[in-house]
């Protein structure tokens, strides 16, 4: 048994990705069937939708389930303000809906949130205490397609991306000791197609500009899965399940890594 492995927290750290964001169910039914710890989750932007999931209770399959309900329609709609085209006050509609818990403070494993202050350009993590709903939110805002949400405090909070599209420098402050990340940015440097929305071709222009800031934060992380996604645009949810298989299978190729880090080997 490895250093690492024995009485050691294991955090995983979930990129942002839009649709691409189904991947990481595959990632996380690979490391559930596995039996792989997962003592702590921080999610920026996407990864924060499938995270929080997760630490609110939600098993895979549920995840799964409810990823079929989900479309661009139901988590936005329309801003009419200057501050941003859309709104994700939907996805907080859906997330009460159909999350088990929505505080902080009742998530069955520590989760956190990255955000980004507006008006300081500041990373902002949401944990501990605090509603989950708002937490999420912020951080899928993405500055110009999304309002910024307002945090309660006064605060205008945007995407974690624009700080910290790979975060695992919050999962580190969660106290993990080890920490397995999975990137949707830095394997999609070459796009196959254009988006065919507007919503995909703000996203596609923002995860392009990512992808060097995620491939930095690589060096805090023990093992980095990268699922094989090029070919899929960030807009494309018909595609989940293809990209559920993409994460699962991405995954299973570093299991033998994994376990000798958890211990499972």
């Amino acid at each position: 048994m490895s250093e690492i492995a024995e009485n050691k927290k294991i955090g995983i750290a979930l990129s942002g990705g839009g649709a691409r964001g189904f991947a990481h169910v595959g990632v996380l039914k690979a490391l559930v069937e596995n039996d792989i710890p997962i003592d702590a989750i921080a999610g920026t932007s996407a990864g924060s939708f499938v995270g929080g999931a997760f630490a609110s209770g939600l098993e895979v399959e549920q995840i799964i389930a409810l990823g079929k309900k989900i479309g661009w329609f139901g988590m936005a709609g329309f801003s009419y303000s200057p501050k941003g085209l859309l709104s994700n006050a939907p996805m907080g509609r859906f997330i009460k809906e159909y999350f088990p818990v929505t505080r902080f403070e009742d998530l069955r494993s520590p989760f956190a949130a990255v955000t980004c202050e507006l008006a300081t350009g500041k990373e902002v993590i949401l944990r501990d205490t605090g509603d989950l709903t708002t937490a999420i939110r912020a951080s899928c805002a993405i500055p110009g397609v999304f309002l910024p949400v307002d945090d309660g405090s006064g605060r205008q909070l945007v995407d974690g991306g624009v700080t910290s599209p790979m975060p695992t420098r919050a999962v580190k402050k969660l106290g993990a000791d080890a920490v397995i990340a999975v990137d949707l940015l830095t394997c999609g440097s070459d796009f196959a197609s254009s988006p065919s929305t507007l919503i995909g071709t703000f996203i596609q222009a923002a995860m392009m500009m990512l992808q060097t800031a995620s491939k930095n934060q690589h060096y805090m992380a023990d093992i980095i899965i990268e699922p094989q996604i090029a070919h899929i645009r960030p807009d494309e949810i018909k595609k989940m399940d293809e990209l559920i298989d993409l994460g699962y299978a991405a995954a299973m190729d570093k299991m033998s890594e994994i376990k000798e880090l958890t211990g499972r080997a």
